[in-house]
């Protein structure tokens, strides 16, 4: 079963708000297959830790706007890789070299892309 539209949308959201901090390279992977906690993985690149932290902060202050708040988040104090867990859909914001080393695209090479814009 493919995410649902509420999960896509979300993601659209997510996506713009990490865009216009300057977000790159950005993927989302629809693991609802192979993954029961979530539907959407979505990665985003980020070229330092100040701008990774920023972008975090941008995807939490947006989707706050729709009413949804963040169930978990990891690593904002390093900045390297920040993992923040909205249920359906999670967030992966990964300074460049974090990203490159762990390959979650790889990893999770099975699921589909899922358009973020």
């Amino acid at each position: 079963m493919p995410a649902s539209e509420l999960t896509k949308d979300l993601l659209l959201s997510a996506a713009e708000a990490a865009r216009e901090k300057l977000g790159e390279n950005l993927v989302a992977l629809d693991v609802t297959d192979p993954f029961a906690l979530a539907e959407i993985f979505l990665i985003v690149s980020a070229k330092n830790e100040r701008q990774a932290v920023a972008i975090a902060e941008a995807v939490e202050d947006e989707l706050a706007k729709r009413g949804l708040k963040a169930r978990y988040r990891e690593g904002r104090q390093t900045g390297r890789w920040i993992l923040l867990d909205f249920g359906d859909l999670v967030v992966h914001v990964m300074h460049e070299s974090e990203r490159e080393f762990y390959s979650l695209e790889r990893l999770w090479s099975d699921c589909p892309v899922v358009p973020t814009a």
